[in-house]
């Protein structure tokens, strides 16, 4: 995982390069929605650290976007626009053995309900960082 200033993202697929675009990402042989952009709060980042001594950076926590002051869980089964560029939410990212052994931090209980936001994206666009995470 590395930060960029900007992405493309293609409805129906995902962003573009990502190993779940291209089919070869760890989960990508399980059928199921939600694997097109995945989200994190920053917030929930900086309580790991702060509140379980666990630093993680956000490339580490393997999620395509990190996002500030808005509530993920809020946005499953809803639609939102990340810049102009309309996605859905589809369920929570939940923290999974493979992310711990990966990461080699104890990321389970801290992250239950916290670990981010599964979406689809439904329209092509670009986002860039600074863009806004807004509901329709």
């Amino acid at each position: 995982m590395r930060s960029v200033g900007r992405v493309r993202l293609i409805g129906g697929v995902g962003v573009e390069g990502d190993r779940y675009a291209l089919g070869r990402g760890h989960f990508s042989d399980k059928p199921g929605t939600g694997r097109a952009l995945t989200l994190i709060e920053a917030e929930v980042l900086e309580s790991l650290r702060d509140g379980f001594g666990i630093a993680m950076q956000a490339g580490e926590a393997r999620r395509n976007l990190t996002t500030r002051g808005i509530l993920l869980n809020e946005l499953v089964g809803r639609r939102f626009r990340v810049g102009t560029v309309l996605c859905e939410g589809r369920r929570l990212c939940e923290p999974c053995t493979y992310l711990e052994g990966l990461t080699n931090k104890k990321l389970l209980e801290p992250l239950v309900n916290r670990g981010g936001l599964r979406a689809d994206v439904l329209e092509d666009g670009e986002i860039h960082v600074g863009d806004e995470v807004r509901t329709v």
